[in-house]
């Protein structure tokens, strides 16, 4: 798993680049700083792509799921957070709910989104992978890196 190797106030600070998100996400798991190479993926109340992205190995990448800031269902799970953990992913980032904070919680990966709701997702298999997202106020690359710790998420090319 890939820890921040220095904090997101230092990155901000040491690299003009460094574009900071703003600050709307909580943390939901057991590791507070996570860092790693971006993959992607734009769903709508559908976790199918998050499972199927989560079962590969993860290789220390950290999983950005643009879920449109939905808060009507969640999007990550327990089940789907363990199972990051057992593919090497070091975190998830969702512009969305999630839940089984509990269970989220007792992971060795970051996880942060905007919420927690009880309400499990669809599954239609619908949504689109490895493509830039935009939320809160910066555009997630796949390949490109993210730092995030308890003072937030930060993003630079490499």
């Amino acid at each position: 798993m890939i820890t921040t190797p220095q904090a997101t106030t230092d990155l901000c600070d040491a690299r003009p680049d460094a574009r900071a998100a703003e600050p709307l996400f909580r943390d939901f798991g057991g590791q507070r700083a996570f860092a790693g190479a971006i993959a992607t993926l734009a769903v709508f109340e559908d976790n199918s792509l998050v499972r199927t992205a989560l079962e590969e190995p993860g290789q220390g990448r950290v999983l950005v799921v643009d879920g449109r800031g939905s808060l009507r269902c969640a999007l990550l799970g327990g089940n789907l957070a363990a199972l990051a953990e057992k593919n090497g992913w070091s975190g998830v980032v969702v512009f969305g709910a999630v839940r089984d904070a509990r269970e989220i919680a007792a992971t060795k990966i970051g996880v942060k989104a905007l919420a927690a709701h009880p309400k499990k997702s669809e599954k239609r298999g619908a949504g689109s992978r490895d493509v830039e997202v935009t939320f809160a106020g910066v555009t997630f690359v796949p390949g490109h890196h993210l730092y995030a710790d308890e003072d937030g998420i930060v993003v630079v090319e490499t």
